[in-house]
């Protein structure tokens, strides 16, 4: 059983990996209090004593808007963290997983295909581009999108905070004219368990079959939980950022290289949720 050593095992996505794949893999969580990324000299003692084949790299700094003030942690974290990390576990001789962000293009010129040109416009883009540089052609790098899951009590995604927004009667304002691609953590957690197994230094867009604007979203929202959309308006993309961090505008991800497993539709995803005794 191959011996996946893991950071941001406790988070949103990680904890997802673990709990679908747990009889496939041998998963090390390889937490924050055991290990500082940002501690060169900590990441070489803790990994050097560790027994594993692969290294998965989730843990980053992804405040979006708080990157912009806080530009030293997203770099020390999302760069430098990366860098102690990925020397270390190809020193030790074994295989490297970064997982990267639609983040990284600038959403002008859709679609965004693995081979597409990256041009980050916000600064939390700009450090996970230069954690893929760093990288690059010697590590798996992998992308998605706006993941979702079903009920995670540490962290609300955005389809259980538009949820639960809803279900508390309160007014949403949604992006009508930028594009999103949801994807359901399951299926991210799927397309693992065959890339942990088919190791390859490429990049893959793991991602969701459709892209559609926030305000597009909201609505499936409230029509599969059957809950008031009179409470969704909508708004353009430069009024709802004008005082915040650049994100990508059109940021409908597709990929080439996904041809081993069948990712889902947004409705198909929610349908699942839906059926679920955890949402």
């Amino acid at each position: 059983m191959l011996k996946i050593a893991l950071t941001g095992a406790s988070g949103l996505v990680g904890s997802r990996i673990i709990e679908i794949l747990k009889d496939r893999f041998d998963f090390i969580p390889v937490s924050q209090d055991r290990m500082d990324i940002t501690n060169k000299d900590q990441v070489e003692k803790n990994l050097s004593n560790l027994e594993f084949d692969i290294f998965l790299h989730l843990a980053a700094y992804t405040d979006v808007d708080g990157a912009e003030k806080e530009k030293t942690a997203a770099y020390v974290i999302n760069v430098k963290g990366t860098e102690n990390v990925f020397k270390t576990v190809k020193k030790l001789g074994k295989k490297f997983i970064y997982v990267s962000t639609d983040f990284v293009f600038d959403g002008q010129k859709p679609p965004y295909f693995e081979d597409s040109q990256p041009n980050p416009i916000s600064y939390y883009g700009l450090t996970k581009y230069e954690g893929e540089r760093i990288v690059r052609d010697q590590a798996m790098i992998v992308r998605f999108s706006y993941p979702y899951r079903a009920r995670f009590d540490q962290k609300k995604d955005f389809v259980r905070t538009i949820k639960t927004f809803l279900e508390q009667q309160k007014s949403l304002t949604m992006v009508n004219d930028s594009l999103m691609t949801p994807t359901f953590i399951d299926d991210i957690a799927e397309s693992f368990g065959h890339l942990f197994l088919n190791f390859s230094p490429k990049i893959y867009h793991i991602v969701g079959q459709d892209s559609m604007s926030p305000f597009q979203a909201a609505r499936k929202i409230a029509e599969t939980f059957n809950l008031d959309s009179r409470l969704i308006s909508s708004i353009s993309y430069d009024k709802y950022f004008k005082n915040k961090a650049k994100r990508p505008k059109l940021a409908d991800m597709k990929s080439k290289k996904n041809d081993f497993f069948s990712m889902k539709t947004f409705s198909q995803g929610l349908k699942i949720l839906s059926q679920s005794s955890m949402i």
